[in-house]
């Protein structure tokens, strides 16, 4: 039976940024299928959830999320600009052409199209809402241009607003979030107990 894992995240999220390689080696080690779910989770999931956009944060809690962010990027190797020159930026089109690649190219390819989307903010000092930006990312993934295009229809329009509800069903209120079975794991940093499940999940079908 293949383990399936709901991956739902935003693709200006650092958080989502420093845990997305680390999921994609676990999630294919242990063979499971990943569905592809950026969100609307500013204009969609925070108000209904309670979360707050960065700039409404208090002042303590955004230096504790810089001091985290350095701290994580250290601890696990990846290298993050904690104050990237596009940011807060506008994710929509981004999330939207990693979906269109996700239904023309299919999984493995919208992973690695959002690596680069988060690479490129958090990393590259690059915005992902101009669509040069988005074009170039499309050419260094050897994906067709078309892609533009699609990510304005109305199908990938009315997935991006389906896989939002679909979070808020769900029970997600944050960015990256797992989904196992119906368990959720919030955070990148929860990304060892993603990988317990999926052993136990391994082990009881063996067993």
């Amino acid at each position: 039976m293949t383990i399936a894992i709901d991956y739902y995240f935003a693709p200006h999220s650092p958080w989502a940024y420093l845990g997305h390689q680390r999921f994609a080696d676990v999630a294919r080690t242990h063979g499971a299928q990943v569905r592809v779910l950026p969100v609307d989770l500013g204009g969609r999931v925070f108000p209904l959830t309670g979360g707050l956009p960065l700039a409404k944060r208090a002042p303590q809690r955004q230096a504790y999320r810089l001091l985290e962010l350095r701290r994580f990027s250290e601890w696990l190797q990846v290298p993050l600009n904690p104050n990237p020159c596009y940011f807060p930026v506008n994710p929509d089109d981004a999330a939207k052409l990693i979906i269109a690649v996700d239904l023309q190219d299919g999984t493995e390819a919208a992973l690695a199209l959002a690596g680069a989307v988060m690479r490129a903010v958090w990393v590259e000092e690059r915005n992902i809402a101009d669509e040069g930006t988005l074009a170039e990312l499309l050419q260094a993934q050897g994906l067709d241009r078309a892609r533009l295009d699609d990510a304005h229809s109305q199908r990938v329009h009315q997935r991006y607003e389906e896989d939002s509800q679909r979070a808020i069903d769900a029970g997600v209120f944050g960015a990256p979030s797992y989904v196992i079975d119906g368990e959720i794991f919030w955070g990148q940093d929860r990304l060892d107990f993603v990988e317990r499940r999926l052993q136990q999940i391994d082990k009881g079908e063996r067993d």
